[in-house]
């Protein structure tokens, strides 16, 4: 099975605007989907996006990380656009 500290390196290196925005990425396999899940985290939004094995593989080994780069740069643009879940404080 794919290491997730590997996938989650991958996922950074396709799209490296994550952590110059201060963007969290995590992943985990999620064994009731068999799929893995990438989880993405700014101001306390979260959005999360699910990678099946085959596609997670095939990017690992420089094949195919154009639909993972899309999956994530979606993810990224719809992170900066929702507004935050965390409370403001003093209202």
């Amino acid at each position: 099975m794919l290491d997730k500290k590997a996938l989650c390196e991958k996922i950074s290196q396709i799209y490296p605007d994550i952590g110059a925005c201060q963007i969290d990425v995590d992943v985990e396999y999620d064994e009731s989907k068999k799929a893995w899940v990438v989880h993405l985290e700014k101001d306390g939004k979260r959005l999360d996006t699910y990678l099946e094995p085959e596609e997670a593989d095939a990017c690992m080994l420089g094949k195919e990380c154009v639909s993972l780069g899309l999956q994530v740069g979606q993810l990224v643009r719809d992170i900066k656009e929702r507004p935050s879940t965390r409370q403001s404080e003093g209202v």
